[in-house]
Protein backbone atom coordinates (compact mmCIF):
# COMPACT_ATOMS: atom_id res chain seq x y z
CA UNK A 1 0.00 0.00 0.00
CA UNK A 2 2.81 2.21 0.81
CA UNK A 3 4.00 1.91 -2.79
CA UNK A 4 0.99 2.72 -4.51
CA UNK A 5 0.08 5.51 -2.30
CA UNK A 6 3.46 7.08 -3.30
CA UNK A 7 2.90 6.09 -7.15
CA UNK A 8 -0.26 7.66 -6.62
CA UNK A 9 1.32 10.89 -5.16
CA UNK A 10 3.94 10.67 -8.07
CA UNK A 11 1.49 10.74 -10.89
CA UNK A 12 -0.12 13.09 -8.76
CA UNK A 13 2.61 15.90 -8.81
CA UNK A 14 3.22 14.86 -12.31
CA UNK A 15 0.18 15.88 -13.46
CA UNK A 16 -0.22 19.30 -11.00
CA UNK A 17 3.39 20.23 -12.49
CA UNK A 18 1.88 19.37 -16.48
CA UNK A 19 -1.13 21.41 -15.30
CA UNK A 20 1.38 24.65 -13.88
CA UNK A 21 3.17 24.26 -16.98
CA UNK A 22 -0.17 24.34 -19.17
CA UNK A 23 -0.81 27.39 -17.49
CA UNK A 24 2.79 28.86 -17.88
CA UNK A 25 2.65 27.85 -21.59
CA UNK A 26 -0.67 29.76 -22.08
CA UNK A 27 -0.71 31.62 -25.74
CA UNK A 28 0.92 34.76 -24.67
CA UNK A 29 0.33 38.46 -26.23
CA UNK A 30 2.78 39.70 -29.12
CA UNK A 31 5.91 41.14 -28.51
CA UNK A 32 4.95 44.27 -29.91
CA UNK A 33 1.53 44.52 -28.06
CA UNK A 34 3.29 43.44 -24.14
CA UNK A 35 6.38 45.98 -25.06
CA UNK A 36 7.11 48.13 -22.32
CA UNK A 37 7.11 51.89 -22.94
CA UNK A 38 11.34 51.48 -21.86
CA UNK A 39 11.30 49.03 -25.14
CA UNK A 40 9.09 51.02 -27.22
CA UNK A 41 11.48 54.38 -26.90
CA UNK A 42 14.36 52.00 -27.53
CA UNK A 43 13.32 51.08 -30.63
CA UNK A 44 12.75 54.38 -31.41
CA UNK A 45 15.95 55.91 -30.65
CA UNK A 46 17.70 52.79 -32.77
CA UNK A 47 15.29 53.86 -35.59
CA UNK A 48 16.21 57.60 -35.43
CA UNK A 49 19.65 56.80 -35.41
CA UNK A 50 19.57 55.03 -38.18
CA UNK A 51 18.44 57.80 -40.06
CA UNK A 52 20.53 60.21 -38.75
CA UNK A 53 23.39 57.86 -39.49
CA UNK A 54 21.72 57.67 -43.34
CA UNK A 55 21.78 61.54 -43.85
CA UNK A 56 25.22 61.98 -42.39
CA UNK A 57 27.01 58.95 -44.36
CA UNK A 58 24.71 61.08 -47.65
CA UNK A 59 26.52 64.07 -46.89
CA UNK A 60 29.67 63.11 -46.18
CA UNK A 61 29.64 61.81 -49.92
CA UNK A 62 28.78 65.08 -51.21
CA UNK A 63 31.38 66.71 -49.97
CA UNK A 64 33.97 64.44 -50.41
CA UNK A 65 32.95 64.60 -53.94
CA UNK A 66 33.12 68.57 -53.66
CA UNK A 67 36.63 68.07 -52.42
CA UNK A 68 37.25 65.97 -54.91
CA UNK A 69 36.42 68.65 -57.39
CA UNK A 70 37.71 71.90 -55.87
CA UNK A 71 40.64 73.09 -57.39
CA UNK A 72 41.65 76.11 -54.73
CA UNK A 73 43.64 74.13 -52.23
CA UNK A 74 42.01 76.59 -49.60
CA UNK A 75 38.11 75.24 -51.04
CA UNK A 76 39.65 71.28 -50.98
CA UNK A 77 40.31 71.75 -47.60
CA UNK A 78 37.38 73.20 -46.03
CA UNK A 79 35.25 70.58 -48.21
CA UNK A 80 37.79 67.90 -46.60
CA UNK A 81 37.02 69.32 -42.87
CA UNK A 82 33.16 69.04 -43.65
CA UNK A 83 33.37 65.78 -45.34
CA UNK A 84 35.43 64.09 -42.09
CA UNK A 85 32.61 66.32 -39.45
CA UNK A 86 30.32 64.25 -41.81
CA UNK A 87 31.94 60.98 -41.32
CA UNK A 88 32.34 61.59 -37.68
CA UNK A 89 28.56 62.27 -36.93
CA UNK A 90 27.80 59.31 -38.95
CA UNK A 91 29.92 57.14 -36.70
CA UNK A 92 28.23 58.78 -33.59
CA UNK A 93 24.83 57.76 -35.34
CA UNK A 94 25.81 54.00 -35.70
CA UNK A 95 27.26 54.16 -32.45
CA UNK A 96 24.49 55.59 -30.77
CA UNK A 97 22.16 52.77 -32.71
CA UNK A 98 24.54 50.17 -31.23
CA UNK A 99 24.02 51.36 -27.55
CA UNK A 100 20.32 51.66 -28.08
CA UNK A 101 20.79 47.66 -29.39
CA UNK A 102 23.10 46.87 -26.65
CA UNK A 103 20.10 48.41 -24.26
CA UNK A 104 17.52 46.75 -25.75
CA UNK A 105 18.89 42.83 -26.24
CA UNK A 106 19.83 43.37 -21.90
CA UNK A 107 16.16 44.38 -21.20
CA UNK A 108 14.83 41.88 -23.50
CA UNK A 109 17.51 39.19 -21.70
CA UNK A 110 15.84 40.44 -18.51
CA UNK A 111 12.56 39.78 -19.13
CA UNK A 112 13.16 36.34 -20.41
CA UNK A 113 14.78 35.81 -16.93
CA UNK A 114 11.16 36.54 -15.20
CA UNK A 115 9.51 34.52 -17.22
CA UNK A 116 12.24 31.40 -16.96
CA UNK A 117 12.22 31.94 -13.59
CA UNK A 118 8.61 31.59 -13.34
CA UNK A 119 8.55 27.82 -15.29
CA UNK A 120 11.58 26.90 -12.49
CA UNK A 121 8.55 25.59 -9.82
CA UNK A 122 6.57 23.49 -12.31
CA UNK A 123 9.77 22.06 -13.73
CA UNK A 124 11.13 21.09 -10.44
CA UNK A 125 7.77 19.31 -8.90
CA UNK A 126 7.41 18.01 -12.85
CA UNK A 127 10.93 16.77 -12.30
CA UNK A 128 10.52 15.25 -8.72
CA UNK A 129 7.28 13.27 -9.54
CA UNK A 130 8.77 11.58 -12.56
CA UNK A 131 11.89 10.57 -10.02
CA UNK A 132 9.50 9.27 -7.54
CA UNK A 133 7.80 7.03 -10.10
CA UNK A 134 11.27 5.87 -12.08
CA UNK A 135 12.26 5.01 -8.14
CA UNK A 136 10.01 1.46 -8.40
CA UNK A 137 11.87 -1.22 -10.61
CA UNK A 138 9.59 -3.31 -12.15
CA UNK A 139 11.03 -6.46 -11.20
CA UNK A 140 9.53 -5.39 -7.56
CA UNK A 141 6.17 -5.66 -9.39
CA UNK A 142 6.65 -9.69 -9.58
CA UNK A 143 6.52 -10.20 -6.05
CA UNK A 144 3.27 -8.53 -5.21
CA UNK A 145 -0.18 -9.57 -6.09
CA UNK A 146 -2.03 -7.24 -8.43
CA UNK A 147 1.26 -5.18 -8.50
CA UNK A 148 1.83 -5.81 -11.77
CA UNK A 149 -1.69 -4.49 -13.58
CA UNK A 150 -1.11 -1.61 -11.58
CA UNK A 151 2.19 -0.75 -13.05
CA UNK A 152 1.32 -1.81 -16.62
CA UNK A 153 -1.79 1.31 -16.02
CA UNK A 154 0.51 3.57 -14.44
CA UNK A 155 3.36 3.22 -17.05
CA UNK A 156 0.23 3.76 -19.80
CA UNK A 157 -0.83 7.12 -18.33
CA UNK A 158 2.55 8.57 -18.42
CA UNK A 159 2.95 6.93 -21.65
CA UNK A 160 0.45 9.46 -22.92
CA UNK A 161 1.13 12.01 -20.58
CA UNK A 162 5.01 12.72 -21.96
CA UNK A 163 3.92 13.96 -25.22
CA UNK A 164 1.31 16.23 -23.50
CA UNK A 165 3.82 17.31 -21.58
CA UNK A 166 6.10 17.65 -24.57
CA UNK A 167 3.61 19.67 -25.85
CA UNK A 168 3.11 21.96 -23.48
CA UNK A 169 6.78 22.59 -22.62
CA UNK A 170 7.72 24.04 -26.19
CA UNK A 171 7.31 27.55 -25.74
CA UNK A 172 9.87 27.01 -22.50
CA UNK A 173 12.19 25.69 -25.57
CA UNK A 174 11.34 28.53 -27.48
CA UNK A 175 12.10 30.99 -24.80
CA UNK A 176 15.68 29.25 -24.72
CA UNK A 177 16.18 29.17 -27.98
CA UNK A 178 15.70 33.62 -28.04
CA UNK A 179 17.94 33.88 -25.00
CA UNK A 180 20.45 32.31 -27.11
CA UNK A 181 19.63 34.34 -30.13
CA UNK A 182 19.37 38.06 -28.14
CA UNK A 183 22.99 36.80 -26.27
CA UNK A 184 24.35 36.72 -29.74
CA UNK A 185 22.52 40.02 -30.88
CA UNK A 186 24.22 41.36 -27.41
CA UNK A 187 27.59 40.41 -28.57
CA UNK A 188 27.31 41.93 -31.85
CA UNK A 189 26.11 44.80 -30.69
CA UNK A 190 28.99 45.20 -28.31
CA UNK A 191 31.54 44.50 -30.78
CA UNK A 192 30.00 47.30 -33.80
CA UNK A 193 30.40 50.12 -30.35
CA UNK A 194 33.79 49.17 -30.01
CA UNK A 195 35.01 49.41 -33.34
CA UNK A 196 32.49 52.64 -33.72
CA UNK A 197 34.23 53.56 -30.89
CA UNK A 198 37.51 53.32 -32.32
CA UNK A 199 36.89 54.59 -35.56
CA UNK A 200 35.78 57.84 -34.08
CA UNK A 201 39.07 58.27 -32.43
CA UNK A 202 40.51 58.08 -36.25
CA UNK A 203 37.97 60.45 -37.64
CA UNK A 204 38.76 62.98 -34.90
CA UNK A 205 42.45 63.12 -35.42
CA UNK A 206 42.24 63.41 -39.39
CA UNK A 207 39.83 66.29 -38.53
CA UNK A 208 42.09 68.11 -36.03
CA UNK A 209 45.20 67.62 -38.70
CA UNK A 210 42.87 68.97 -41.26
CA UNK A 211 41.82 71.91 -38.69
CA UNK A 212 45.47 72.52 -38.02
CA UNK A 213 46.33 73.17 -41.61
CA UNK A 214 42.97 75.63 -41.79
CA UNK A 215 44.37 77.66 -39.03
CA UNK A 216 48.09 77.33 -40.72
CA UNK A 217 46.68 78.72 -44.23
CA UNK A 218 44.43 81.49 -42.13
CA UNK A 219 47.42 83.33 -40.86
CA UNK A 220 47.90 85.66 -43.01
CA UNK A 221 44.55 87.27 -42.34
CA UNK A 222 44.59 86.84 -38.38
CA UNK A 223 45.01 90.67 -37.78
CA UNK A 224 41.72 91.77 -39.01
CA UNK A 225 40.00 88.64 -37.78
CA UNK A 226 41.09 89.23 -34.55
CA UNK A 227 40.08 93.14 -34.64
CA UNK A 228 36.45 91.36 -35.79
CA UNK A 229 36.42 89.36 -32.68
CA UNK A 230 37.44 91.51 -30.36
CA UNK A 231 34.33 93.75 -32.01
CA UNK A 232 31.96 91.11 -31.33
CA UNK A 233 33.07 90.31 -27.98
CA UNK A 234 32.14 93.86 -27.08
CA UNK A 235 28.86 93.65 -28.59
CA UNK A 236 27.97 90.56 -26.45
CA UNK A 237 29.05 92.75 -23.57
CA UNK A 238 26.29 94.95 -23.84
CA UNK A 239 23.66 93.09 -25.61
CA UNK A 240 20.88 92.80 -22.80
CA UNK A 241 19.94 88.94 -24.08
CA UNK A 242 20.81 86.77 -26.47
CA UNK A 243 18.30 87.64 -28.63
CA UNK A 244 19.58 91.46 -29.04
CA UNK A 245 22.84 90.21 -29.62
CA UNK A 246 21.99 88.62 -32.57
CA UNK A 247 20.33 91.61 -33.43
CA UNK A 248 23.15 93.58 -33.26
CA UNK A 249 25.60 91.12 -35.02
CA UNK A 250 23.03 91.23 -38.08
CA UNK A 251 23.14 95.06 -37.96
CA UNK A 252 26.70 94.91 -38.25
CA UNK A 253 26.82 92.46 -41.00
CA UNK A 254 23.75 94.11 -43.05
CA UNK A 255 26.07 97.26 -42.58
CA UNK A 256 29.43 95.16 -43.65
CA UNK A 257 27.52 94.26 -46.82
CA UNK A 258 26.25 97.79 -47.71
CA UNK A 259 30.06 98.79 -47.74
CA UNK A 260 30.88 96.15 -49.61
CA UNK A 261 28.06 96.82 -52.26
CA UNK A 262 29.27 100.67 -52.56
CA UNK A 263 29.91 101.26 -56.30
CA UNK A 264 33.67 102.14 -57.11
CA UNK A 265 34.31 105.66 -59.20
CA UNK A 266 32.10 105.71 -62.15
CA UNK A 267 34.11 105.33 -65.53
CA UNK A 268 33.88 107.43 -68.50
CA UNK A 269 30.47 106.11 -70.33
CA UNK A 270 31.22 104.72 -73.73
CA UNK A 271 29.13 105.57 -76.48
CA UNK A 272 26.07 104.14 -76.36
CA UNK A 273 25.61 103.38 -72.35
CA UNK A 274 24.05 100.48 -70.57
CA UNK A 275 22.44 101.91 -68.05
CA UNK A 276 21.89 99.13 -65.82
CA UNK A 277 26.03 99.17 -66.02
CA UNK A 278 26.43 102.89 -64.64
CA UNK A 279 26.49 104.03 -61.00
CA UNK A 280 23.99 105.91 -59.16
CA UNK A 281 23.62 108.83 -60.54
CA UNK A 282 24.81 112.47 -59.13
CA UNK A 283 20.80 113.26 -58.91
CA UNK A 284 20.56 110.12 -56.66
CA UNK A 285 18.58 107.64 -58.71
CA UNK A 286 16.00 105.11 -57.11
CA UNK A 287 17.90 101.89 -56.34
CA UNK A 288 16.89 98.89 -57.80
CA UNK A 289 14.58 97.33 -56.02
CA UNK A 290 15.82 94.45 -53.68
CA UNK A 291 15.00 91.19 -54.19
CA UNK A 292 12.42 88.94 -52.07
CA UNK A 293 13.63 86.72 -49.10
CA UNK A 294 14.68 83.40 -50.45
CA UNK A 295 13.71 80.54 -48.41
CA UNK A 296 16.04 78.99 -45.85
CA UNK A 297 15.32 75.53 -47.35
CA UNK A 298 18.55 72.76 -47.95
CA UNK A 299 20.00 73.18 -44.80
CA UNK A 300 20.85 70.01 -41.97
CA UNK A 301 20.62 70.11 -38.13
CA UNK A 302 23.92 70.82 -36.90
CA UNK A 303 24.13 67.85 -34.56
CA UNK A 304 23.05 63.74 -34.22
CA UNK A 305 20.92 63.02 -31.65
CA UNK A 306 17.21 63.23 -29.65
CA UNK A 307 14.91 66.19 -29.54
CA UNK A 308 13.69 67.02 -25.89
CA UNK A 309 12.00 70.04 -26.38
CA UNK A 310 10.47 72.15 -29.40
CA UNK A 311 9.92 75.63 -31.15
CA UNK A 312 7.88 77.06 -28.17
CA UNK A 313 8.39 74.19 -25.34
CA UNK A 314 9.46 75.15 -22.08
CA UNK A 315 12.53 74.06 -21.52
CA UNK A 316 14.54 74.53 -17.83
CA UNK A 317 11.90 76.98 -16.75
CA UNK A 318 11.65 79.20 -20.26
CA UNK A 319 10.19 78.95 -23.47
CA UNK A 320 12.35 77.61 -26.27
CA UNK A 321 13.05 79.93 -29.24
CA UNK A 322 14.35 76.65 -31.55
CA UNK A 323 14.89 73.34 -30.90
CA UNK A 324 17.15 71.24 -27.89
CA UNK A 325 18.59 68.47 -28.92
CA UNK A 326 20.39 65.72 -26.38
CA UNK A 327 23.73 64.46 -27.47
CA UNK A 328 26.31 61.99 -26.47
CA UNK A 329 29.51 63.14 -24.56
CA UNK A 330 32.08 64.96 -27.22
CA UNK A 331 29.46 64.62 -30.18
CA UNK A 332 30.58 66.66 -33.56
CA UNK A 333 28.78 70.38 -34.73
CA UNK A 334 28.75 71.42 -37.80
CA UNK A 335 27.31 74.31 -39.51
CA UNK A 336 23.57 73.87 -40.54
CA UNK A 337 24.62 75.75 -43.92
CA UNK A 338 26.76 77.57 -45.36
CA UNK A 339 27.27 81.08 -44.66
CA UNK A 340 29.72 83.52 -41.94
CA UNK A 341 30.89 83.43 -38.43
CA UNK A 342 29.09 86.40 -37.08
CA UNK A 343 29.91 85.42 -32.88
CA UNK A 344 32.01 82.43 -31.39
CA UNK A 345 32.82 82.06 -28.02
CA UNK A 346 31.17 82.02 -24.76
CA UNK A 347 27.98 83.93 -23.61
CA UNK A 348 26.77 84.27 -20.14
CA UNK A 349 24.75 80.89 -19.47
CA UNK A 350 24.42 79.32 -23.22
CA UNK A 351 28.28 78.57 -22.58
CA UNK A 352 30.01 78.48 -25.76
CA UNK A 353 28.15 79.86 -29.00
CA UNK A 354 27.74 80.27 -32.58
CA UNK A 355 26.08 82.92 -34.63
CA UNK A 356 26.40 82.01 -38.37
CA UNK A 357 24.56 84.89 -40.84
CA UNK A 358 23.40 83.53 -44.12
CA UNK A 359 21.97 84.80 -47.51
CA UNK A 360 18.81 86.55 -47.30
CA UNK A 361 18.61 87.54 -44.00
CA UNK A 362 18.99 84.06 -42.18
CA UNK A 363 20.82 83.94 -39.40
CA UNK A 364 21.62 80.42 -36.90
CA UNK A 365 22.22 80.03 -33.78
CA UNK A 366 23.82 77.06 -31.99
CA UNK A 367 24.43 77.16 -27.90
CA UNK A 368 26.00 75.45 -25.08
CA UNK A 369 28.94 73.93 -26.76
CA UNK A 370 31.89 72.92 -24.90
CA UNK A 371 34.37 73.93 -27.23
CA UNK A 372 34.51 76.04 -30.51
CA UNK A 373 37.14 75.68 -33.72
CA UNK A 374 35.80 78.35 -35.97
CA UNK A 375 36.84 82.06 -35.49
CA UNK A 376 34.95 85.56 -35.87
CA UNK A 377 35.40 86.49 -39.60
CA UNK A 378 35.13 82.75 -41.32
CA UNK A 379 33.25 81.92 -43.66
CA UNK A 380 31.88 78.38 -44.12
CA UNK A 381 30.84 75.28 -46.16
CA UNK A 382 27.77 73.82 -44.76
CA UNK A 383 28.67 71.27 -42.89
CA UNK A 384 31.60 72.64 -41.62
CA UNK A 385 32.69 71.83 -37.99
CA UNK A 386 31.70 74.10 -35.49
CA UNK A 387 33.17 72.60 -32.09
CA UNK A 388 32.02 70.06 -30.22
CA UNK A 389 29.60 69.52 -27.43
CA UNK A 390 30.44 68.70 -23.34
CA UNK A 391 30.68 65.69 -21.38
CA UNK A 392 27.92 63.93 -19.25
CA UNK A 393 24.46 64.31 -21.12
CA UNK A 394 24.76 67.33 -22.93
CA UNK A 395 21.91 69.28 -24.64
CA UNK A 396 22.81 71.90 -27.33
CA UNK A 397 20.29 74.46 -28.77
CA UNK A 398 19.86 75.49 -32.55
CA UNK A 399 17.99 78.73 -33.07
CA UNK A 400 17.11 79.68 -36.73
CA UNK A 401 15.85 83.55 -37.57
CA UNK A 402 14.72 85.35 -40.31
CA UNK A 403 15.57 89.43 -39.77
CA UNK A 404 15.79 88.60 -36.43
CA UNK A 405 12.77 87.18 -35.81
CA UNK A 406 12.94 83.15 -34.67
CA UNK A 407 11.31 80.75 -36.78
CA UNK A 408 10.80 77.35 -36.34
CA UNK A 409 13.60 75.53 -37.34
CA UNK A 410 11.75 72.11 -38.77
CA UNK A 411 9.25 74.10 -40.42
CA UNK A 412 12.36 75.20 -42.79
CA UNK A 413 14.39 71.00 -42.56
CA UNK A 414 15.82 70.44 -46.23
CA UNK A 415 18.80 68.80 -45.51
Amino acid sequence: MVTHSRLAAGLGLALAAAGGLAAMAAPREPAAAGETADIVETRRAMAEARVQSQDAKNRAEHLEGEAARATAAADRTSQDAAAIAARIQQAEAEAAENEAQIHLAATQIGQLRDRLARYQQPLIRLTAALELLARRPLVLALFRPGAVVNTVHMRALIASMIPEVQRRTAVLRGEIAQGRALQGQLRRAEAGLRNEEALLDRRRQALAAVELQQRLDARVVNGSADREAERALALAEQARDLGSLVQNLGLEDDLRAELVALPGPVLRPVLRPDPSAMGPSAEGAAPAAMPAPTPFAGYALPLTGRLVAGFGDIWQGARSRGLIIATAPGAQVVAPAAGRVAFAGPYRGYGQIVIITHDAGWTSLVTGLAEVTVRVGDSLVAGAPLGVAGPGRPALGFELRHNGVPVNPLDHLGG
